[in-house]
């Protein structure tokens, strides 16, 4: 029965996987973290997310948190990825990571720890957004690249990072598909440059508002014809669902950096 620890487990992700994990009668929440300035600190993690309580208290320690996980389901906020990294390292402790708008060095941080544990990091959980991001790839691929690429997010207006990362990453496949680099092709501020769209490039539309859980719309704008491709979360329980799968494929293998993509494979 893998054992796992909730890091950011007072937040909208965090309660949602705790109803994701009790539908797991073979998984066990140990830990939960949450920041030294949570007013939840003290609380059952399941009674806070409106389940039956787990007699697992939300804490601010991460070494407590952690003490006899097998896997970390991570969703708290870029800020101490770096702690968090050093930390699960240190506890022998698989990784599940679901933060996005992380730094360089933060980012470096992740792939130190994937050398010494295993980590699972993707922007988003969502089964159907792997199949997404697949289409993506094969549309970037197949199409002539007169076709325009513009990419739409939405979000709940409390959503940090702009563009979203699962919204970067769909450029990414599509610029890689197109044999660029989004850095190269992409346009994240265009309002701020006037003229004429750039050819080649990948553009990227972003809304913040209400309780929006996630919306990813890819449009390829040909001479005459669009191809949209389209996902729209009404749940955060498809992307917490995701994550649980992930933390039982993940949990006891090897060091090193996987993706969601490996445990959609495994399932085929």
């Amino acid at each position: 029965m893998p054992a796992i620890a909730l890091v950011g487990a007072t937040g909208r992700m965090g309660r949602a996987l705790v109803r994701a994990v009790s539908e797991r009668p073979e998984l066990r929440i140990c830990g939960a973290l949450a920041s030294a300035a949570s007013s939840h600190l003290g609380e059952d993690v399941g009674t806070l997310a409106g389940q039956t309580a787990l007699g697992v208290t939300v804490t601010s320690s991460i070494s407590a948190a952690l003490e006899g996980a097998d896997v970390a389901i991570d969703f708290a906020l870029p800020d101490g990825v770096e702690e968090r990294a050093r930390a699960l390292v240190t506890a022998k402790c698989a990784w599940v990571l679901g933060t996005t708008g992380l730094s360089a060095r933060q980012q470096e941080a992740v792939a130190g720890a994937a050398t010494r544990v295993p980590v699972l990091a993707s922007p988003n959980m969502s089964v159907a957004v792997q199949l997404l991001m697949q289409l993506v790839e094969t549309a970037a691929r197949a199409l002539p690249t007169d076709y325009d690429i513009e990419i739409f997010e939405a979000h709940h207006r409390d959503k940090i990072d702009a563009p979203s990362g699962t919204a970067r990453r769909l450029g990414e496949m599509a610029a890689a598909a197109r044999g660029t680099r989004l850095g190269a092709s992409g346009e994240v501020n265009r309002a701020s440059i006037p003229g004429p769209r750039k050819a080649g490039s990948i553009g990227f539309a972003v809304a913040r508002g209400g309780d929006i859980v996630g919306e990813h719309r890819v449009t390829f704008a040909g001479a005459g014809e669009q191809l949209v491709l389209e996902h729209r979360a009404s749940d955060r329980l498809a992307f917490a669902r995701g994550a649980v799968a992930a933390a039982m494929w993940l949990a006891g293998r090897a060091a090193g950096r996987y993706e969601m993509r490996d445990v959609i494979s495994a399932k085929q």
